[in-house]
């Protein structure tokens, strides 16, 4: 078939590389001069680094170099995305620096228009974009006459050079891993670095307690078991049972660790609940020398607080909600991401949302009412190569009509109900449903599940104990690609 994926980051690349495999010819289609997505050289913000380490971000047969820190940083993701894509011959089929325009379904296929204005149809389509693709800044009052005064009001994924905010008063609106990140970076050139959070999160330390790695802990089969699923399997029965108390100390025990080795109540930053809780926000990983940087000064933290005007005049400054006003040449807004596809046709978004803008996704991959359209990215993670890699071997399999699901109706009922689920596990901070965290194995344990794949149960089970390692899943792409070599030709949509 003749596939457009739209995307060029983690997903859209390792999609084209299973689809290539399969036989298809596929294009791919990105704005950006690079490959990447969020670690395009024209979207990184100073300071990037991955959230999992490297053995976890990574896909399954393709490790990322020896040399490479364990927290890799934008430039050698993006790096590591770029030889994927030439090792797997995806180089060849990519269209980059093409904004697609549109998307209209077209009897059984497609017709995808760029901003070249030349219309092309396509068998099937592949939204790969991610759920980071636009950012989301506040509308401020008063930006106007702030930026008519030199003032500067940026997005994180836009504030791509340090430089910028060298001697100047600058503010960083957001708590999340991006906001600390960037923090770090302007506080060494900044003459002054205010953090504006409306609300702490719960930071869990690289290193816990100076010496265990986070992903002994958290990147563990029993690390996601110690949040509750919509099913419990196995073990997390008793976790979630007998062994609640258990359980619960167990991942309370991270908050106070943290609390102690970041002198959270001391600098006044100590979240409100508990560790346990997290999942309801986010989970995010400490960035080297933030809280480093609040103990000598060089950054504080305005917490509880939010923007609520701008001025000009003869010095641009913002005030906060409790009246504080702050000299501010540079606001750079870390507050999050749209999950947006403007270029579908109209008939095709009313199919896909909710009523209140959730994705309607089964397995975060296919949308129920538009044949021929599948989603990869959509499913935020800690592992998101590999559940991006699984759900390319979930896309192919259907391509091939290789895959045996229920009817319509049923698997709505199920994305219905994995939405009111997430609803009540994250407090609805799912990003419109496409948050997986913290059930990302969980995820791909589905997907296999659909495609009649799984890795050995010896080596799941070392899973438990020990960092889930994308590796264990690299022969399952030969394995299914072996199984569709010999399988019947699809029937038409």
């Amino acid at each position: 078939m003749h596939v457009a994926i739209i995307g060029a980051g983690l997903a859209g690349l390792t999609t084209a590389k299973v689809l290539l495999q399969a036989g298809h010819d596929v294009e791919v289609f990105d704005k950006t001069p690079d490959v990447g997505g969020v670690w395009s050289r024209t979207r990184r913000y100073p300071g990037l680094t991955t959230q999992s380490p490297k053995a976890q971000y990574s896909f399954s047969d393709f490790p990322m170099p020896k040399d490479f820190p364990e927290w890799p940083g934008g430039a050698q993701i993006q790096q590591y995305l770029a030889a994927y894509a030439d090792v797997y011959e995806v180089t060849p089929h990519l269209r980059l620096e093409t904004t697609v325009e549109s998307v209209v379904p077209d009897g059984a296929g497609w017709v995808v228009t760029t901003d070249s204005g030349v219309p092309e149809t396509f068998d099937r389509v592949v939204v790969a974009n991610g759920v980071f693709c636009e950012p989301a800044v506040p509308d401020y009052p008063g930006r106007a006459e702030f930026e008519a005064a030199g003032g500067r009001v940026l997005a994180g994924s836009e504030f791509t050079d340090v430089e910028e905010a060298r001697g100047k008063h600058a503010l960083v609106v957001g708590y999340g891993k991006s906001a600390c990140d960037v923090t770090v970076a302007i506080s060494e050139v900044a003459e002054s670095t205010d953090v504006i959070a409306r609300q702490l999160l719960w930071k869990v330390p690289r290193k816990i307690a100076g010496f265990l790695n986070f992903k002994m802990l958290l990147l563990t089969r029993m690390g996601e078991a110690l949040f509750r699923y919509r099913w419990l399997r196995g073990f997390e029965k008793f976790l979630h049972g007998p062994g609640n108390r258990l359980r619960a100390s167990m991942l309370n025990s991270v908050g106070s660790v943290s609390v102690r080795q970041f002198r959270l109540r001391q600098h006044d930053l100590l979240p409100a609940g508990r560790m346990e809780d997290i999942v309801k926000g986010a989970i995010g990983l400490a960035t080297e020398g933030f809280f480093e940087g609040v103990a000598g000064g060089s950054i504080r933290v305005r917490r509880d607080q939010v923007i609520t005007r701008l001025h000009g005049g003869d010095r641009p400054s913002a005030e906060l909600a409790d009246g504080t006003v702050l000299p501010a040449d540079l606001v750079v807004c870390a507050t999050g991401f749209t999950q947006g596809v403007p270029f579908l046709d109209e008939t095709v978004q009313k199919q896909l949302f909710d009523e209140r803008g959730n994705f309607l996704l089964y397995r975060q991959i296919q949308p129920l009412r538009a044949p021929g359209l599948y989603f990869n990215g959509y499913n935020s993670s800690f592992f998101s190569p590999l559940n991006a890699e699984m759900a390319a071997l979930w896309i192919a399999a259907d391509l091939a009509g290789a895959l045996t699901l229920p009817d319509v109706e049923t698997r709505h009922a199920d994305v219905v109900g994995q939405l009111a689920f997430l609803d009540v596990a994250t407090g609805a901070h799912h990003c419109r449903g496409t948050k997986i965290i913290p059930f990302s194995i969980h995820n791909v344990d589905e997907v296999l599940g659909d495609l009649g794949l799984q890795i050995p149960r010896f080596t799941r089970a070392t899973h438990w104990l020990n960092p889930v390692s994308p590796a264990a899943y690299r022969k399952l792409t030969p394995e299914l690609l072996a199984r569709l070599a010999t399988a019947p030709e699809p029937a038409a949509l």
